[in-house]
C-alpha cells in the first residue's frame, strides 16, 4: 500500500489532508529503516511491537491494514476502503470540505 499513500500525498499536498500510519513491527529500529526504505514521508506510530498494542486495542483494530477515513469533524466515515474506492471516500470529503461539487476540484 506504500505506493498508493505516497501518490496521496503527492496529490493531496496542497489539500487539508493526512496520512497516520501506525505501525505494529515487533523491531522498532527495522521498522525505522522500512520507513525511510519506503519514504513513509507522514507521521507513523509504533503500536508498542504488538497487534494487541495500546493504539490498536483503543482503535478495536483486528486485522491489518486497517483503514479510517476520518472527516474534518473527527468522525470516522469510511472503514476498509482501497484502491480506487479509497480515492473516492477522499476526494468525496475534500469536496464538503472546499464546497464543492462531488468530483469537482478532486483528482
Amino acid at each position: 500500500m506504500y505506493p498508493h499513500e505516497r501518490s496521496l500525498v503527492k496529490r493531496l499536498a496542497d489539500k487539508p489532508f493526512a496520512i497516520i500510519g501506525v505501525n505494529s513491527d515487533t523491531d522498532r529500529e527495522a521498522l525505522k529503516q522500512t520507513l525511510k526504505d519506503e519514504q513513509i514521508t507522514w507521521r507513523s506510530f509504533w503500536n508498542g511491537g504488538s497487534t494487541s498494542g495500546p493504539i490498536s486495542t483503543a482503535w478495536n483494530v483486528q486485522s491489518w491494514p486497517t483503514i479510517y477515513v476520518i472527516d474534518a469533524n473527527g468522525i470516522i466515515r469510511h472503514k476498509g476502503v482501497r484502491g480506487d474506492e479509497l480515492d473516492k471516500a477522499i476526494d468525496g470529503l475534500l469536496a464538503e470540505v472546499q464546497g464543492t461539487p462531488d468530483g469537482e476540484g478532486g483528482r
